[in-house]
């Protein structure tokens, strides 16, 4: 059994909180990026299978650090960021898996697409806050996607048949919440 936070409802902090993820680029390297703007509670219950967690992206708040590749990572090819403003997820279950460590299911939307997902999750602890009468929980997830399953088909290809984008995508969250006690 792991141990879980005091059970409440704790809200992510987006400034000491990262949304991210990782991309093959060329078959060589790596683009790496985030989102700067998200949302969401993690409602801890007696037991990890009484838990449940939602969150919000905001499409626009995507970032590469490359203002060229962010247009065209909110463009129809990608996240189409005019017809869906928002990334979403919302926990169907949580299984503790014993060190911590537990399975997040749960129904991710990227672009309208709506799949079930398993994000390998840890729990890192808590500790006061800065603010009187505040506990922060700690919490990192890792997920792959597929990202041609949520409509993102974009297809460029190097003349010896190379994808310029990876079809499979890792997201990476770093996520501190706040509960008021």
């Amino acid at each position: 059994m792991s141990q879980l936070p005091a059970p409440g409802t704790y809200t992510i902090d987006a400034v000491h909180s990262s949304v991210g993820f990782v991309a093959r680029h060329l078959v060589a390297s790596k683009v790496r990026g985030n989102f700067t703007d998200f949302e969401g509670t993690i409602e801890i219950g007696e037991s990890a299978a009484t838990s449940k967690v939602s969150a919000t992206i905001q499409a626009a708040s995507i970032t590469t650090h490359n203002e060229m590749r962010d247009g065209h990572l909110q463009s129809p090819d990608f996240l189409d960021l005019e017809n869906h403003p928002t990334l979403t997820f919302v926990s169907t279950s949580v299984t503790d898996k014993g060190n911590d460590k537990y399975d997040l299911a749960g129904d991710l939307t990227i672009r309208g697409t709506t799949k079930p997902v398993v994000w390998e999750l840890e729990y890192l602890g808590t500790s006061p806050g800065m603010a009187p009468g505040v506990t922060i929980a700690g919490f990192e997830a890792h997920l792959e996607i597929d990202r041609r399953d949520y409509g993102v088909n974009f297809e460029g290809t190097l003349e010896n048949g190379s994808l310029v984008v990876s079809n499979k995508v890792n997201l990476v969250l770093e996520i501190e919440a706040a509960k008021q006690d």
